[in-house]
């Protein structure tokens, strides 16, 4: 059985995640329906790859411990969904380890 490793693909240095309500139509999320400036929480953002899956990394800028993650096996798909009002602001399915998923708004500076 051959290693796979992990290799990075991109690091964001400042990245801004909000919580947000579910979706109450079909007309996609907006950036602007989110309290853009009181971020629940600011980090940094890794994409890295291992095998056939890419991962989207939200990590503690100095600590690097991960706070969350999202697990990418197809695109376009479920895991990435963009914001109909911005190219900075994107929703991520984000997943623990026991494979409960919850949905966060990211703004990527």
């Amino acid at each position: 059985m051959a290693l796979e490793y992990e290799s990075v693909l991109c690091v964001k240095p400042d990245v801004n995640v909000y919580r947000i309500p579910p979706r109450s139509s079909n007309r996609g999320y907006r950036a602007s329906d989110w309290k853009l400036d009181h971020p629940d929480w600011t980090g940094r953002l890794r994409v890295t790859s291992k095998g056939k899956t890419a991962y989207i990394k939200l990590e503690d800028k100095v600590s690097g411990e991960l706070f969350a993650q999202a697990p990418i096996d197809q695109y376009p798909g479920i895991a990435v969904e963009t914001v109909t009002d911005s190219s900075r602001y994107f929703v991520i399915r984000i997943q623990n380890g026991t494979g409960e998923s919850r949905v966060l708004h990211a703004g990527v500076y």
